[in-house]
């Protein structure tokens, strides 16, 4: 047989035998899915954000069948259509605390000091391999988006001090804003814990205090007004054991001199959470 004949002829017979062998193997070894993974699925949301904790909506609606997880655990559909899952599937819809992402820096244009102006692309990523962006504060917020371009949801929006606001209702605690962010200043938290620390800086008194307003000095009044081991400084900063939070009074706060840390109810950076009422400021002033 002439060569040139032979080695097509080789090869198909090869890929003939192996594709018979793969086609048989199929069929003894298909394994049947449970037909509820798609109908559940298609009940989901369908936008695969992740922060269920699973990747994807097939992923999770899987984990629904399996009974590893309760349909509470997407954080993306609204409670109506959590209990419909729930009925169909004939089991709990279970009960989780609905959790948001926060922004550890409260150092935006009016409060952080800026040293070097930045010219560059448009991104915090970029801009933090260029001397941490120029601002003075190099742990802090950097205000050039990328969290509210990574954010599917629209629930991220720049607000005129430079800041990312997160829009409670909104946010689906999919954790992208977490990951876009250069500086890790995102976190996520249940809405329900309501001390947040608005500092990151490890820097201690004047030395932060000359680069940002709002910034944590590590005086430790904080620690000092909560009961027990509710807050602990650590590396100059204050770190919340929201384990203990049940035993929590806002007024444990007010005595912080610059807002680095302060007792939220709802949206970060709205008015109600940063000013203090004239009770307020007289108890902080007499304390």
């Amino acid at each position: 047989m002439n060569s040139v004949l032979a080695s097509p002829i080789i090869m198909t017979s090869i890929g003939l035998f192996f594709g018979v062998v793969l086609a048989v193997a199929y069929r003894l070894l298909k394994v049947e899915e449970d037909p509820r993974i798609d109908e559940t699925e298609a009940m989901l949301p369908g936008t695969n954000c992740g922060a269920c904790g699973v990747p994807g909506c097939h992923a999770f609606a899987e984990e629904l069948i399996s009974g590893k997880s309760e349909p509470s655990q997407c954080t993306v559909a609204p409670k109506e259509e959590i209990e419909e899952i729930a009925d169909f599937l004939g089991v709990d819809a279970g009960s989780q605390s609905r959790r948001v992402a926060r922004l550890h820096c409260a150092g935006g244009k009016a409060e952080a000091w800026q040293i070097a102006e930045y010219r560059g692309f448009d991104s915090c990523r970029a801009a933090a391999t260029v001397s941490g962006g120029g601002k003075g504060c190099s742990w802090g917020c950097l205000g050039l988006a990328d969290c509210e371009v990574a954010c599917d949801f629209d629930a991220i929006h720049m607000n005129s001090n430079g800041l990312p606001v997160v829009d409670p209702e909104k946010c689906t605690a999919c954790e992208d804003c977490v990951v876009a962010c250069p500086k890790d200043l995102f976190k996520i938290h249940p809405l329900d814990e309501h001390l947040l620390v608005q500092c990151s800086a490890p820097l201690e008194g004047d030395a932060i205090l000359a680069l940002c307003h709002t910034a944590c000095d590590s005086c430790g009044r904080c620690a000092a007004d909560a009961e027990g081991e509710l807050i602990v400084m650590v590396d100059g900063l204050p770190v919340v054991d929201y384990q203990k939070e049940g035993e929590a009074d806002p007024k444990i706060t007010w005595r912080c001199p610059t807002e680095a840390i302060i007792w939220l109810d709802g949206g970060q950076f709205d008015a109600k959470n940063r000013n203090m009422t004239e009770g307020q400021k007289r108890y902080a002033q007499l304390h």
